[in-house]
């Protein structure tokens, strides 16, 4: 089985078309003649040709020889007096045939492979104006269906060319219609803006079921034995849901921005932390699923840590405060506020919970002492030029080290409060942490390699982010690793 992705680039350069081979995760080819974005893939029903659609910047539909691996023709998208064409479909029966549609354009294309030419035919929606953002082609080819951003569906009959049917009339789906599903049960499955999943029936499109999930719903897929399809949201969220019961059960989740940092409570293997932009959450290992969302609107956690007596999460943020939270409940104990002046980007705690070390962007650590009521600066200490990414605290509390993006690693004297050593190098420092007998130190940047301390070789490398990869963390037990990366990723490893 084969699969085909197409690449964002900026304008000018080229934007790939990458073919694999999803059993083996293998790639194929490149195809290389879109610019800037390739907006829409679509096979053909017996994968002999592959359709793409150009960006705003190209703009131009691609035919494509699967098996020769090169192009067949291409076309111009949309007519001069319309806009760009957004979204492209192959038909379900017939390899020659496909649909784009898009900022007030809707065509039918004709592939003639002895020409080696593709003819499209506008479709009449007469005073209809709409921009389509999705597209359903019915099992028989006799009609094919579009979502538009003014919330109501379109039906189009691909004999004709012509709209026959258009809907709701009276209440449209509010910011626009998602994704579209035809499911084999009968009617229309349509997905909106605002998380609704209605059931439509009849020519009116009229709701018979509904349902709502968090965040704009993003796609509609159905499951291979056609009795459950599944949601996905830009919320990080995905949910199942039986035609039958139209209820929607949540099945995974991650984050919705770039994952900075993981922690495993002392001793814990089953439980661990995570931040990321807006949150704070807290995973159950075993079943791989989310067991509190500590959320903060409108600002990002750099760093989090959980206190050695595993009472508190405490996490470092960009608008310059220190905030602290309950584990079990995630309510907020306090907040230190102008921590740091560009944002707080790492954090520690030391074994008696006592002190937190908090590092900044400014390039200054700072010790703080927590009591019960009150949280006082204690002691402030400027070495780094450039952002604290990193902090490690010593078993004793006695020393620390701090990492920072200047290229230094600095070695504190914790009862002193001054600099016993520094490390320096022409590198950025992203991570660093103590060898189990703290006689060295350890620092990393963002590959995925796995490496053997005492041979100074790699004995695996990990294939699954696509994005640097942020923080790693082995569990207390050694029993698996957890990796968190800028794709928003958060994976379990073996």
């Amino acid at each position: 089985m084969d699969v085909a992705s197409g690449q964002v680039t900026c304008i000018g350069f080229k934007a790939d078309i990458i073919l694999w081979d999803f059993p083996k995760q293998e790639l194929l080819a490149r195809l290389s003649l879109h610019e800037g974005k390739v907006k829409g893939l679509s096979f053909s029903p017996r994968g002999i040709y592959l359709v793409s659609l150009g960006g705003q910047d190209n703009g131009r539909v691609m035919v494509w020889d699967v098996s020769k691996r090169e192009a067949v023709c291409g076309s111009p998208a949309s007519p001069r007096s319309a806009g760009n064409a957004n979204v492209i479909m192959c038909s379900s029966c017939r390899d020659e045939m496909f649909v784009t549609a898009g900022n007030f354009t809707i065509r039918v294309w004709e592939l003639d492979a002895a020409t080696k030419k593709i003819h499209p035919s506008e479709c009449y929606a007469g005073q209809l104006r709409r921009i389509t953002v999705c597209v359903q082609m019915t099992d028989d080819d006799d009609d094919f269906y579009l979502g538009t951003t003014s919330g109501d569906v379109l039906k189009v009959n691909t004999s004709s060319k012509v709209v026959t049917a258009c809907g709701p009339q009276k209440k449209k789906f509010s910011m626009g219609v998602t994704a579209l599903l035809l499911p084999k049960t009968g009617g229309l499955i349509v997905s909106t803006g605002e998380g609704t999943v209605a059931l439509c029936t009849g020519s009116d499109f009229q709701v018979k079921k509904r349902m709502r999930v968090e965040g704009a719903v993003a796609s509609l897929t159905c499951r291979g034995r056609d009795d459950q399809f599944f949601i996905g949201t830009n919320k990080g969220q995905m949910h199942r849901s039986a035609y039958a019961t139209f209820k929607e059960e949540l099945v995974a989740v991650c984050h919705t921005g770039a994952v900075n940092d993981i922690v495993f409570p002392e001793g814990h293997s089953d439980l661990f932390v995570t931040c990321s932009t807006n949150d704070i959450r807290v995973w159950y290992t075993p079943e791989r699923l989310e067991r509190l969302r500590i959320t903060v609107p409108n600002v990002t956690c750099h760093a989090v840590e959980v206190t050695r007596d595993g009472m508190v999460i405490v996490s470092a943020w960009n608008d310059g405060k220190i905030r602290a939270f309950v584990p079990a409940t995630g309510e907020p104990m306090y907040e230190i506020n102008n921590a740091h002046n560009l944002g707080v980007t790492a954090i520690a705690a030391t074994s008696d919970c006592k002190q937190i070390i908090s590092g900044g962007g400014d390039g200054q650590v700072r010790i703080w002492n927590i009591g019960e009521k009150t949280q006082k600066l204690r002691e402030v200490l400027k070495e780094h030029r450039g952002a604290v990414s990193c902090i490690k605290i010593n078993k004793n509390d006695k020393e620390g080290v701090t990492a920072s993006l200047d290229g230094t690693c600095v070695i504190w004297d914790l009862v002193r409060y001054v600099r016993k050593q520094m490390i320096l190098d022409n590198t950025l420092f992203k991570c660093v942490c103590y060898h189990p007998g703290e006689y060295q130190i350890i620092t990393s940047g963002t590959d995925r390699k796995l490496w053997d301390y005492k041979e100074s070789t790699v004995t695996h490398v990990g294939v699954g982010h696509s994005g640097n990869i942020t923080r790693l963390k082995i569990c207390p037990v050694n029993k698996s690793i957890v990796s968190v990366s800028a794709d928003g990723a958060v994976l379990i490893w073996k």
